[in-house]
């Protein structure tokens, strides 16, 4: 193929390209493997300390226990993303440091939310437990982000 006056246009592929892609897609199922490791303790961690079975009432569609419980997980995506970006390409480095801050942060989230619960005076397992929304399961669904977000800026 022929640009300008002679001129030959380059359609070749880099050659390290292949191995860029493949050490890519191999970072990208490591941190998702260890994201999903993070957010599966981060449930269970939720589930253990709150009375009542967590999964069961996510499962049946208990109001209150699905936003508490979606806030949670994103909030320990944030932390997550944010050891991930402050990696700078260090794989080992940006797992390591997603699976020590993220257990740091479940740590973290489940001690302030048993704060918030002794500091408000709320019951949150009669509150995951509801069949109504109660508004204040949105209190305890904004500790778990804000909680997420304070790691995730401490991280980096």
């Amino acid at each position: 193929m022929t640009t300008r006056l002679g001129e030959t246009a380059n359609l070749a592929l880099d050659p390290g390209f292949g191995s860029a892609i493949g050490r890519g897609l191999g970072a990208i199922a490591l941190y998702a493997v260890a994201g999903l490791l993070l957010i599966i303790i981060g449930f269970y961690a939720i589930d253990w300390t709150t009375p009542g079975k967590l999964s069961e009432l996510v499962r049946d569609g208990a109001p209150n226990a699905v936003v508490i419980t979606s806030a949670g997980l994103l909030s320990m995506a944030f932390i997550i993303v944010v050891a991930i970006f402050n990696s700078a390409g260090r794989l080992a480095d940006g797992l390591l440091s997603a699976l020590i801050f993220g257990l740091a942060g479940i740590i973290a989230q489940v001690l302030a939310v048993r704060v918030l619960e002794w500091v408000t005076g709320l019951d949150v397992g009669a509150l995951i437990r509801s069949e109504r929304f109660a508004p204040a399961s949105a209190v305890v669904a904004a500790a778990h982000l804000a909680l997420g977000l304070v790691v995730a800026v401490a991280i980096s």
